[in-house]
């Protein structure tokens, strides 16, 4: 249980569109916070539970061993209201520089979209085009975020929300950690949502099988995450998919959500719920017809 109202807050501003951000210094080490954002689709609630879902998002990619930005929830009070955050930190130390996948998608001057068109074949292009990583290391990253996002429900897995950091003196590049994960694990569903989903499969299947679909698109429209995995057309997907799936460790997964803080015992079981079904409808399904 982490007060960050009192910690040193630094000049340092952080941009996107989902919630406010301020950075503050935590055990020495510069953290962006991330405020609750007010939802844009469910207008009952009166905060979204993105910072909760960005902390069980960040420590589910984490479980399965993909290098992610560190997360913790705390409080965070302002003129009498307290508010729960997540600090994120900031793997920037050091002089480093975020660079988005857009930026490099950028580079490919001849492409009829602009860095942020997220079609699937542009995407594709660029990793085979691009000369400044490997272009197996950009694809594998590419592709096992796709799986984990598809186990999460991520729907806003965009070319600006993941990519590399540059190294100014050197010239370098290298992957940065996954980060920006706070659309996952449907942040807009209030206590009603959640009691119909545990009780009713229907409810379940829906969110299952039909949404969230993913941010990525094929000819304009947003790729369904369970048809598009299930179809086994995509062999760099069905690479991730093995690479993926037996990492997964549920039990794992249900002992992060259950140490959460800030989480009613009705959050849990909704999230315990579709992340089971996720898994056993969308990649175990597709896993076990690969193979």
């Amino acid at each position: 249980m982490i007060d960050f109202t009192e910690f040193p807050v630094r000049n340092k501003t952080y941009a996107g569109a989902n919630g406010s951000k301020l950075s503050v210094i935590y055990e020495g080490n510069l953290y962006m916070l991330k405020f609750p954002a007010a939802p844009s689709i469910n207008k009952g609630m009166s905060y979204a539970n993105g910072c909760i879902s960005e902390y069980l998002g960040c420590h589910i990619f984490d479980s399965v061993g993909i290098p992610v930005q560190e997360t913790l929830l705390g409080t965070y009070t302002k003129n009498g209201k307290q508010k729960i955050v997540v600090a994120c930190k900031d793997f920037t130390a050091g002089g480093l520089v975020l660079q988005d996948f857009a930026s490099l998608k950028n580079t490919i001057i001849d492409s009829a979209h602009n860095g942020y068109g997220t079609e699937l074949s542009d995407i594709v292009r660029t990793f085979e085009e691009q000369t400044a990583i490997d272009s197996e290391i950009l694809s594998e990253r590419f592709w096992d975020m796709f799986i984990v996002d598809a186990l999460i429900g991520n729907w806003d897995r965009h070319n600006g929300n993941w990519g590399f950091l540059y190294n100014s003196d050197t010239d370098g590049i290298a992957l940065a950690p996954v980060y920006d994960c706070g659309s996952c694990l449907y942040p807009q569903a209030d206590e009603e949502i959640m009691r119909s989903v545990i009780q009713d499969s229907a409810e379940r299947d829906l969110r299952v099988f039909e949404r969230p679909l993913s941010g990525i698109k094929i000819n304009g429209q947003k790729i369904n995450y369970f048809r598009f995995i299930s179809s086994l057309e995509n062999q760099d997907c069905n690479r991730a998919l093995r690479r993926i799936v037996p990492q997964i460790d549920m039990n794992k997964i249900i002992a992060i959500v259950n140490d959460t803080p800030y989480v009613s015992d009705l959050q849990k079981e909704f999230y315990v719920t579709m992340l089971r079904e996720r898994k056993e409808k969308i990649l175990d399904f597709s896993f076990l017809k690969l193979n």
